[in-house]
């Protein structure tokens, strides 16, 4: 188990996940959308599973500007 966040790029296909994730919220309403987003999380959270890697993720997500 790996117990630091991963900085470098790790995707096998970014572009094909982008166009997933943004298919998936066509047609949706904002709350729709949002509680998409909300689970999406919470599954991807589990993949990682490390609570030391996702606080620094949090924590990450929370230095990024507006």
């Amino acid at each position: 188990m790996n117990d630091t966040m991963q900085t470098q790029a790790n995707f096998q296909d970014a572009d094909g996940f982008y166009e997933q994730l943004i298919n998936a919220h066509a047609g949706l309403s904002a709350e729709q959308s949002e509680l998409l987003n909300h689970r999406l999380i919470l599954i991807l959270a589990n993949q990682i599973g490390d609570a030391a890697v996702l606080r620094e993720c949090v924590e990450a997500a929370q230095d990024l500007p507006h």
